[in-house]
């Protein structure tokens, strides 16, 4: 089931999607003007599908990723897993929020793969705001984009979810 399609124009879609998942108007703006600017640092010469990602981590902090391809498609890397090695690398555990940009309509939902990682560092009530090309988004839980999910607690490893 898809989503509906809210509009970044409409102060009361903002203010409804911001209250059911804490976060402020602020943020909001912040995660939407990012991860354009994040999906304009895309390298993608054989798709031409830009894709930014921009992580909100629970310490305020802004973490932003385009997705890369390759001439060999398979290693190409998508925007979300860009955007969650930087994080990572950089010490940074426990997100509030992901942003994910394209310039299609409807909103584009992260991979198969892309919700697996997103799965390894965030909780399943983290919310999911997908942009599209032309001022429209919709927000999906992952637990929601995931249902059933398998993650490192199933392998005894404890939760990479919480700040470090």
């Amino acid at each position: 089931m898809s989503p509906p399609t809210l509009s970044t124009t409409s102060p009361s879609d903002i203010h409804q999607t911001c209250t059911t998942h804490s976060l402020t108007t602020e943020e909001f703006g912040a995660l939407q003007s990012l991860v354009n600017a994040a999906k304009s640092a895309a390298y993608c010469p054989y798709s031409n599908f830009r894709v930014g990602c921009v992580l909100l981590t629970s310490s305020g902090k802004y973490i932003s990723g385009a997705n890369v391809e390759n001439a060999s498609y398979p290693v190409t890397t998508c925007a979300e897993r860009v955007a969650f090695g930087k994080a990572i690398t950089e010490g940074h555990r426990g997100f509030k929020a992901v942003a994910v940009a394209t310039d299609i309509t409807p909103p584009a939902s992260p991979c198969g793969m892309c919700r697996q990682c997103i799965r390894e560092f965030c909780e399943l009530s983290v919310p999911i705001i997908m942009f599209d090309g032309e001022g429209g988004f919709a927000v999906m839980k992952l637990e929601e984009l995931l249902p059933l999910s398998f993650g490192p607690e199933a392998l005894g490893v404890p939760s990479q979810t919480k700040a470090a």
